[in-house]
């Protein structure tokens, strides 16, 4: 095939499919939103046959050709176009390993699944849940037989999420975390308590929306190219820079979980909103990694969010919002409860020092899982077991325990640690930008905004056309470093209990 050929069919080609993925992303919103259960059916045909339109799209000999041609010539291509060419003919030769009646049942199993995990949470049965999960756990290792077969399943996982990811680097991380952190939750745990009581009373669900556009504004959130909707698990879901989508959930006697899910996916909204205008359209225009990604997400969430600067902004509006619950409470008492430290049932509501518990439990699990030493049946006595050990908490049942996340569900396996190896760039990206701009005046004038455009140029622009650790040397001017996130933990912590 011409040069100039492949050039131009592959453009095409990567439109079409960009515009399947839309297609596909909006059935997916519209099934953990909208639409009634009796839709399953439908959708896992539908998913069905789009996802074999597309397979077959890709996988052909033309397209075969197509690649071919760009890989001999890869230094005549633009850097965008090269990246794509490189990321597409990655992602190609492994799907050429999949047959492709295999990767349809697959793609059925996965809308199957997550309905089946959305009845099993909201019924506490996990037994109906086991079968879907056994089989997403033989489906991956299947699929990495065919596309990674001298690697290590569970390995070859975690670098899908973050490249050069190791279980050799994850024990040293999470044994970092072990040694510095237990001490200082078991100090914090047994200091004065701080009373949180305020946040746990009824606040209207009309009232936490009114809250959530406010959220969404202070951060700078255009709603024009961004909306928040509800489902039972919040997520963010880039469609493309001009149109993400985040979701909540709200609770009526837990101000502070609506609040921080919309700080957080709000986070990974701007991420996706500030990629560079020339990546529109094309692979590139997504976050660098999911390490990245949570980076960002748990920046503003708890570096950001829960900083006595924002939450001085923000107050004056929440008293607005809610008199009653909020008469006779400072700002500060407010400070103090949002980041109090107590050992607790779900990940998503762990204060920011226990967190990184939640998710040591499982990533042990899921490596007890991949290498056969743990049947899928036995997950809920030994997540039980973990949780008692590791954070000294009774599971009462498997909705607020096993079945508390849905990553499994789709097949996220490897992605869990990603949030604490984010929220340690997180800590590392701090530190570095606090010598550049003074932060907590930006936050308390509002001023978000400038927060991200310097996420942006050093960042968010970048899409996936640099690499994890290019954009952390770009960001900080050095390799990955996790005693900042020790040290701003144990600083913060430290102060804010008087230790």
């Amino acid at each position: 095939m011409e040069f100039i050929t492949a050039k131009e069919k592959f453009k095409d080609l990567q439109k079409t499919l960009s515009a399947y993925r839309h297609a596909g992303l909006i059935m997916y919103l519209d099934s953990v939103t909208a639409a009634p259960r009796g839709s399953q059916r439908m959708l896992g045909d539908s998913q069905e046959v789009l996802s074999e339109i597309q397979y077959k799209l890709t996988v052909n000999e033309e397209v075969f050709d197509m690649v071919d041609t760009l890989e001999a010539h890869m230094d005549e291509l633009d850097e965008i176009t090269r990246r794509e060419a490189e990321e597409f003919s990655k992602g190609l030769k492994n799907m050429r390993k999949i047959p492709m009646n295999e990767y349809l049942e697959a793609e059925r199993l996965y809308t199957d699944a997550q309905y089946a995990w959305h009845e099993a949470k909201a019924t506490d049965d996990f037994p109906k849940f086991e079968p879907y999960i056994s089989k997403l756990i033989e489906t991956t290792k299947r699929f990495k037989g065919y596309t990674d077969p001298e690697k290590d399943c569970y390995e070859s996982l975690l670098d899908d999420n973050e490249k050069g990811m190791t279980t050799e680097i994850l024990d040293k991380f999470f044994g970092l975390l072990k040694e510095k952190l237990v001490p200082l939750i078991h100090k914090v745990t047994a200091a004065e308590d701080i009373d949180d009581s305020f946040l746990k009373v009824d606040y209207p669900i009309e009232g936490q929306k009114k809250l959530t556009k406010y959220l969404m504004d202070t951060m700078h959130i255009n709603p024009d190219n961004c909306t928040c909707g509800e489902t039972e698990h919040p997520f963010t879901l880039n469609v493309c820079k001009y149109d993400v989508r985040i979701t909540t959930h709200y609770h009526e006697d837990m101000i502070a979980s609506s609040m921080y899910s919309v700080i957080h996916e709000g986070g990974h909204a701007l991420y996706e909103l500030n990629t560079g205008d020339e990546l529109y359209g094309t692979t590139l225009a997504n976050g660098a990694s999911i390490g990245m990604h949570e980076a960002q997400s748990r920046f503003y969430e708890n570096i950001l969010g829960r900083s006595r600067a924002f939450v001085n902004y923000i107050f004056p509006k929440m008293q607005e919002l809610f008199p009653t619950q909020l008469e006779g409470v400072t700002s500060e008492q407010f400070y103090r409860a949002i980041n109090k430290c107590q050992p607790s049932l779900i990940r998503t509501e762990a204060d920011e020092l226990t967190y990184s518990m939640h998710v040591m439990i499982r990533y042990e699990l899921e490596k007890q899982l991949f290498n056969g030493t743990l049947s899928p049946k036995d997950l809920p006595q030994a997540w039980n077991k973990l949780y008692k050990e590791y954070l000294g908490v009774d599971v009462p049942n498997d909705t607020q325990g096993v079945l508390q996340d849905s990553h499994w569900s789709g097949a996220g396996f490897g992605y869990f640690p990603s949030y604490s190896i984010g929220s340690a760039y997180g800590a590392q990206i701090f530190a570095h930008m606090k010598k550049d701009i003074d932060v907590n005046k930006l936050v308390e004038d509002g001023r978000i905004d400038v927060i991200t455009e310097y996420l942006t140029e050093r960042i968010y622009k970048y899409g996936m056309l640099k690499k994890p650790a290019e954009l952390l040397r770009n960001c900080c001017g050095e390799d990955f470093d996790p005693n900042y996130y020790v040290d701003y933990l144990t600083e913060k912590f430290t102060k804010l209990y008087n230790l």
